[in-house]
């Protein structure tokens, strides 16, 4: 069955080369022109996959993304015109799962499509998957996605979950910058280790006491991370 892609664009001609183009890859497409529209379509059908304009009209980007992840756990790749860093860092913390800034090649877009369609099915909690993680006072339910640390539950981005498992999966052991690039993000990824780095912040943001003086995600230089058990009394 056909994945179905949830396309939200103010822009027409975009909207309508953009659909045409999934389509012809293969893909269901369901298209609006603001995010009120496209939160009433997925209400209707749930998406496999939101591709969402930063810059709508009405309620943006960042307002949406937040109502779309309240209605469904559905990946989220955001597509801005906007090259500001900032714009497409605070959409990753937000929750979107990648980015592309237009304009961009079609077979860019579809690789990424695909990299994030395999990467949640990947992320789908399977038998393989232990049903808790305990490492110290930190406490991974993979199958209900809920973290907590010292018994405090804590709100992270579906990538910085997916990477803080691939370390709790292997605590205590160092764990390489291309493994957990290739298991977090997908072999399309390869060498972007940026991305490695950028996650790793702000999960020391939120699992550390002190994330300058990180005692629970620790460096081991030239090699990558491990995480650490660690009990704060």
């Amino acid at each position: 069955m056909a994945k179905h892609i949830l396309l939200v664009d103010d822009d027409a001609l975009m909207r309508r080369s953009l659909a045409f183009n999934l389509e012809q890859a293969g893909y269901q497409v369901s298209a609006a022109a603001n995010a009120e529209d496209g939160l009433a379509m997925a209400r209707l059908e749930t998406p496999d996959l939101i591709l969402l304009d930063i810059g709508l009209p009405g309620m943006d980007g960042l307002d949406a993304l937040r109502n779309f992840q309240q209605r469904a756990d559905t990946p989220i790749i955001f597509v801005t015109a906007r090259r500001r860093e900032l714009d497409q860092a605070l959409g990753l913390e937000l929750g979107a799962d990648d980015y592309i800034t237009k304009p961009f090649d079609l077979n860019v877009l579809l690789a990424r499509i695909k990299a994030v369609l395999r990467r949640y099915e990947r992320s789908t909690p399977s038998k393989a998957m232990p049903d808790r993680l305990e490492v110290g006072d930190l406490v991974i339910e993979p199958a209900a996605h809920v973290v907590s640390l010292a018994g405090e539950g804590l709100d992270l981005a579906p990538r910085e979950f997916d990477l803080l498992c691939a370390l709790a999966l292997r605590a205590g052991q160092v764990v390489s910058v291309d493994d957990l690039l290739a298991q977090v993000w997908g072999a399309e990824y390869e060498g972007e280790t940026q991305a490695v780095y950028v996650h790793i912040r702000w999960l020391r943001e939120k699992i550390e006491a002190n994330p300058q003086k990180p005692q629970r995600i620790i460096t081991v230089r030239g090699v990558g991370y491990k995480l650490e058990s660690v009990e704060i009394s």
